[in-house]
């Protein structure tokens, strides 16, 4: 009788773990899902409106940190009458954007969501997502601008003061 019971209680513990480990990344993917569906719909509203969005579609989804470092940057313009900007679109790390170019969205091994464009670039967000009145919602806290980790937000309050 032993025999059979020590298979059984071995198998009922490793389910046990693998239950507990399948349901501790759901809120992880749910989360991961978030922040892609978030960027998507960003993507899509400046594809939509060809980048011509006031405020600009970026400023629309930033949380308020980013949103007020954007606003230094209008303020420092509205001062000194010229840019203080990082000089290129950042959603499309373009001048010139081609709005219809193929990207792909992934989260990477830091949580940040990594849309890869078509010219070759790549845009890293940042994101904070909370659940408010069981309605999701998900916030660009900063652009990552580069391989170095320039951030956009700490660019904009260093620069447009």
């Amino acid at each position: 009788m032993q025999k059979i019971i020590l298979p059984i209680m071995i198998f009922a513990i490793e389910f046990s773990a693998i239950t507990a480990s399948a349901n501790s990344t759901e809120p992880l993917q749910t989360a991961f899902a978030m922040k892609i569906d978030t960027i998507g719909k960003m993507y899509q509203q400046d594809v939509n409106n060809q980048g011509q969005d006031y405020p600009v579609v970026l400023q629309q989804y930033a949380s308020p940190e980013l949103q007020a470092a954007m606003q230094l940057e209008q303020a420092y313009f509205d001062r000194e009458q010229m840019s203080c900007h990082i000089g290129y679109d950042v959603l499309w790390s373009s001048q010139d954007p081609d709005y219809e170019q193929d990207k792909q969205f992934s989260v990477t091994t830091q949580g940040l969501v990594k849309v890869s464009l078509a010219q070759g670039d790549e845009v890293y967000y940042k994101l904070s997502c909370d659940s408010v009145d069981n309605k999701a919602a998900c916030q660009v806290t900063d652009v990552i601008l580069d391989e170095a980790g320039t951030s956009l937000r700490e660019y904009l309050q260093k620069n447009c003061r």
